[in-house]
């Protein structure tokens, strides 16, 4: 068995994807091609991008192309498609509804168009996903409750989680102003995921866990610029969902050799491994995981307990994740 074989069998779970990075190029030529709408590039070098800030201006347009239910049942249906194929147990997919420009004012129907695709993708065998719903950065502190107060309302069983995403350098520091809502989330049985440590430095991570009461963080590779919270980290076995492809691609280092991940994982941060935008930037969960072994000479040990850490890490339910870990167990 190849490498890249194995490695699609090893049970995992995803814990740091976002639905906007899922579109396939063809889907958004189809759709802008119905709508009369221009792309933004040749549909050949659709997904090639500047940067951060180039590439968060596409994910709006992407978005607003997805304007009926039976198109985000559809963005649903393959995601667990993609799931499926890079043997990926479970996962916690992030969606922005800022982003979603046909649907704002629109979230409950919105989460039950997706809803429908996921369910359907279940009953046929496919791989479970819970859905984070994401603040974005620029939101203002009323927004931020006023959407938490929703999702209390809603009690949607899909929503497992509350997120912040977007440009931390863009927006300056935001873990004062969403920490009553992140609070709130909690009091209502809400997990807390958080984008922290890309474009922001350590203290964004510390303000993700110290005032917004991360269960998890997204990124958090910035993390190893400063002892003290690496130690907080370790301290609290705050999870990091790593995107190594994505980080790279969109310069947040240049190359894996200056990418933390290893010293983080050798410091005693839980640590595992997922492709942020999997569509957009070209990767898959099972080449994550080859190229970091292959870079940094993981055994079967290391990637069981990376696997391991994004099984348990995870908002999947009791079933789902014992299932897994007994999977793992045996690979």
């Amino acid at each position: 068995m190849t490498t890249l074989a194995r490695l699609n069998a090893l049970p995992k779970a995803e814990i740091h994807v976002h639905l906007e990075g899922t579109f396939a190029p063809e889907t958004l030529a189809a759709w802008a091609a119905q709508a009369k709408v221009d792309l933004p590039r040749p549909v050949e070098r659709l997904f090639e991008f500047a940067g951060l800030a180039n590439f968060l201006q596409f994910l709006d347009f992407a978005s607003g192309l997805a304007n009926t239910p039976e198109r985000l049942a559809q963005l649903a249906r393959e995601f667990c498609e993609r799931l499926a194929r890079d043997g990926t147990g479970y996962a916690d997919l992030i969606f922005n509804p800022t982003h979603w420009h046909a649907w704002h004012g629109q979230l409950p129907a919105m989460l039950d168009a997706l809803d429908a695709g996921f369910r359907e993708a279940e009953q046929d065998g496919l791989p479970p996903v819970g859905l984070c719903v994401s603040l974005l950065r620029t939101q203002t502190e009323g927004e931020a409750v006023e959407l938490v107060e929703l999702l209390t309302r809603l009690r949607h069983p899909r929503v497992v989680a509350l997120s912040v995403d977007g440009n931390e350098a863009a927006a300056g520091r935001t873990g004062p102003r969403f920490a009553s809502a992140f609070a709130q989330a909690k009091a209502a049985g809400l997990r807390r995921t958080v984008h922290a440590g890309e474009s922001s430095g350590p203290e964004g991570v510390r303000d993700a866990v110290e005032l917004l009461q991360a269960d998890r963080i997204d990124h958090g590779g910035r993390a190893i610029e400063d002892a003290a919270v690496v130690d907080l980290l370790v301290q609290r076995q705050i999870p990091l969902g790593i995107c190594p492809t994505s980080n790279v691609v969109l310069k947040v280092y240049p190359d894996l050799d200056a990418h933390p991940l290893e010293r983080l994982r050798q410091a005693g941060i839980p640590v595992s491994l997922a492709t942020d935008d999997p569509s957009l930037l070209g990767a898959t969960l099972p080449g994550e995981y080859a190229r970091a072994q292959q870079h940094y000479g993981w055994n079967d040990a290391v990637l069981r307990a990376v696997a391991r850490t994004s099984i348990e890490a995870s908002f999947a339910n009791a079933d789902v994740k014992a299932d897994l870990l007994a999977r793992l167990a045996r690979w």
